[in-house]
């Protein structure tokens, strides 16, 4: 502890010798804490040890003093703020995706579809306090990602869209028509974070994608607002675990153009319902029409 914790020897000696200084040490070990402006893995994981094991041993007087001083300190242990309040703990956040296998991202999928849009958004949290991502392990999306997504939308070519962003996100054709489809939405704002998709454009394809978010105007905004909300680490976290848990197919043969190709996006654009305004651009963003003409 001394290496980590200069100073508090002396009073885990006293501890030793049967005088109380809980509320003590929790105090000193959260003063020698917020000195730091960051912390090693093992200084963050010994202090979240340390505190869990003394909060609940002190009075009241003393979880208060704590609490206020790790308010005013950016980054502290949801953790440790949780226990102080009496709250639950926070979802533990899943092992960077450097480090994730199969069955944990096929997991990770599964709870993230599976959950409700409070549920989504707390997984996306845990995944943001997963630590910093591994430089380089993210291509930085072309401007042409965004621009071939929105054209394939805006023109009514569905099949076209799917198969862009199984191709951007280097994901499975099924997982991509799921992010399509997806009645929440929330898939599509992630990928879109991840592949640096304007937020305007990200509007756009809202709108004309998937008639379940496109007419409702209220759900559009909501999107919009999550787009703005969550950072880039729980996108890319998130996509890599789509990415191992279900790749993209092996590179085939090129497709041979012609009705072949048409009737694969044909039959794309029936899986996303009827009654989509979206698919014809010029009802929704086009000026209004003169009577008769």
């Amino acid at each position: 502890m001394s290496s980590l914790f200069p100073g508090l020897d002396s009073l885990v000696g006293l501890a030793r010798h049967g005088v109380d200084v809980k509320p003590t040490l929790l105090r000193v070990l959260t003063d020698l804490y917020v000195q730091k402006p960051t912390h090693t893995p093992d200084e963050e994981r010994q202090y979240v040890e340390l505190s869990l094991r003394l909060i609940d041993a002190v009075d009241a007087a003393t979880r208060d003093i704590v609490a206020k001083t790790l308010a005013a300190y950016p980054g502290a242990p949801e953790t440790v703020l949780a226990r102080l309040a009496g709250r639950p703990a926070p979802a533990e956040a899943p092992p960077p995706p450097e480090t994730r296998g199969r069955s944990e991202a096929r997991a990770l999928v599964r709870d993230f579809f599976n959950a409700d849009t409070d549920g989504r958004r707390s997984l996306l949290d845990a995944l943001d306090r997963a630590g910093p991502l591994v430089a380089g392990a993210w291509p930085t999306p072309g401007d042409e990602v965004a621009r071939r997504l929105e054209t394939s939308v805006l023109g009514g070519r569905p099949g076209d869209f799917v198969r862009e962003l199984e191709r951007a996100l280097g994901i499975s054709r099924t997982l991509a028509e799921r992010i399509v489809n997806d009645l929440g939405g929330e898939p599509l704002v992630v990928a879109a974070r991840a592949l640096a998709v304007p937020a305007p454009v990200l509007q756009r394809i809202l709108l004309f994608v998937n008639p379940a978010i496109g007419h409702s105007v209220r759900r559009v905004y909501a999107l919009s607002a999550l787009y703005d909300e969550i950072s880039l680490a729980p996108a890319l976290r998130l996509v890599a675990a789509w990415r191992t848990a279900e790749p993209a197919a092996p590179t085939a043969a090129p497709a041979r153009p012609g009705p072949s190709i048409a009737a694969r996006a044909a039959t794309t654009r029936g899986r996303f319902g009827t009654g989509a305004p979206a698919l014809v651009p010029d009802r929704l963003v086009g000026p209004p029409r003169k009577a008769g003409v």
